[in-house]
């Protein structure tokens, strides 16, 4: 785990979808510092809020469909969800 996670919610969008096993697998790519499907800038910028205490950002592409992970800059939570919902 590269960061604290704090308060880990999901929105049932996204339990619903990838279900809570699948939730917790992509939040262990998030904490571990797997970004997933983002570009080059996005993947420079959590490298950089990781030192500077910004937002995290994560995009996963799976089969069941995209899921996003947003970490707050002070790391009080991180919100799993689906694009639509955010």
């Amino acid at each position: 785990m590269r960061f604290p996670l704090g308060r880990v919610v999901a929105t049932q969008g996204a339990l619903t979808t990838f279900g809570y096993e699948g939730c917790f697998l992509l939040l262990s790519r998030h904490a571990g510092g797997d970004w997933g499907d983002v570009d080059g800038f996005d993947r420079r910028e959590n490298e950089r809020a990781l030192r500077d205490g910004a937002r995290l950002f994560s995009a996963y592409d799976t089969p069941a469909g995209r899921c996003w992970i947003i970490s707050e800059a002070d790391r009080s939570s991180m919100c799993i969800m689906l694009p639509s919902e955010y």
